[in-house]
């Protein structure tokens, strides 16, 4: 079942969307090949802390994070992934490890992978691990006003 939240957001705003559902997978590798898009077009969704504040890094499923790079480009002393106890009640309406990269509904700053930019359409858990959001990337650019930054690399599988 979809969360409420993000569905009614994306209905209110007008945005087109396409939901699917998938068999239960946990990494985003595996998400995209249940589902058949390219790991490149599933965004994944990293949670940073950054000087002691919580952010949301949004990256292709297929690629790294560069964490001198990030921590340059935000300006950060300090960049690390923040632990589960950290986030885990941030996001009352996801399974831990599911949350879409609507960081603006949870009030935090989106950091977004300018190689996802670069994607048409992107595909994203919505909440779950049955279950993904496909939109355009400019509808979620307009409604997330994510900052758009070079910090990762593609991983070799």
């Amino acid at each position: 079942m979809l969360p409420n939240k993000l569905t009614y957001y994306l209905d209110s705003n007008r945005v087109k969307y396409l939901t699917m559902t998938h068999s239960p997978a946990y990494t985003s590798q595996e998400i995209a090949a249940s589902v058949h898009i390219p790991g490149k077009s599933l965004a994944k969704t990293v949670l940073i802390k950054a000087d002691g504040k919580l952010l949301m890094a949004v990256l292709p499923a297929s690629y790294k994070i560069k964490f001198a790079a990030l921590k340059r480009a935000i300006g950060a002393n300090e960049v690390r992934l923040a632990y589960e106890q950290e986030f885990k009640n941030q996001f009352p309406d996801c399974e831990v490890g599911a949350m879409p990269p609507f960081g603006n509904l949870y009030n935090m700053e989106v950091y977004v992978s300018k190689s996802l930019a670069e994607d048409y359409e992107i595909a994203f858990n919505a909440c779950n691990h049955n279950n993904l959001i496909k939109m355009g990337f400019k509808d979620f650019q307009r409604l997330v006003e994510p900052k758009i930054l070079e910090f990762t690399y593609p991983s070799k599988l």
